[in-house]
C-alpha cells in the first residue's frame, strides 16, 4: 500500500478508454489533496493489478522478439546494398538478413575478415544458395566479439558489402 504525504497527487482516470482515442479524450484527471498531518492510503484493486501484469507480460514478449536485428538485402530504391551497411550487435543477438529488392542475393562472410577462430563457412550461406524472392530470409547469430565483413557474392563487384561489429 502506498502512502501520500505531499500536498497534492494527480491520479489519471482511464474510464472510457478506447483504441484510437486521442489525448484530449483520455486526459481527464482527479486531484487528491493530502494534509501534512494524516496519511492518505491508495490501494489498487485486483483488476487494476491484473491489467498492469498483462501489460508488463505483453511488453516483455514484444521486447524478446526485438532481440533480432533486420538487415535488408537491396534498398527500396533498387540499390544493391545491405541496409544498414554497417551496424553493431551484442554477442548472441540474432541478425536476420531479409531479401528486399534487386535479388537474387546471399550473405557470405569474408574468411579473412572475421575474428580469429571463427569459421566463416559455418556462418555464411553457401555461395550457390540464393534468396530469390522478396521476404526470404537468412538468419545468423554471432557470439565471438569482433568485426565481421560480409558480402553478397552476385553483387560484391557492385559494392554490396557490409560490416558488423559484435560487442
Amino acid at each position: 500500500m502506498a502512502t501520500v504525504t505531499s500536498a497534492a497527487l494527480t491520479i489519471p482516470s482511464f474510464t472510457g478508454l478506447k483504441a484510437g482515442a486521442t489525448a484530449a479524450k483520455v486526459s481527464s484527471a482527479a486531484k487528491v489533496a493530502a494534509s501534512p498531518g494524516p496519511r492518505v492510503g491508495i490501494q489498487a484493486s485486483l483488476k487494476d493489478v491484473g491489467v498492469a501484469v498483462a501489460a508488463t507480460v505483453a511488453s516483455a514478449i514484444l521486447a524478446s522478439n526485438a532481440l533480432a536485428l533486420e538487415v535488408l538485402l537491396g534498398g527500396d530504391d533498387g540499390s544493391l546494398a545491405f541496409i544498414p551497411r554497417e551496424f553493431s550487435v551484442s554477442s548472441g543477438e540474432k541478425i536476420v538478413f531479409k531479401n528486399n529488392a534487386g535479388f537474387p542475393h546471399n550473405v557470405v562472410f569474408d574468411e579473412d575478415e572475421v575474428p580469429s577462430g571463427v569459421d566463416a563457412s559455418k556462418i555464411s550461406m553457401p555461395e550457390e544458395d540464393l534468396l530469390n524472392a522478396p521476404g526470404e530470409t537468412y538468419a545468423v547469430t554471432l557470439t565471438e566479439k569482433g568485426s565481421y565483413s560480409f558480402y553478397c557474392s552476385p553483387h560484391q563487384g557492385a559494392g554490396m558489402v557490409g560490416k558488423v561489429t559484435v560487442n
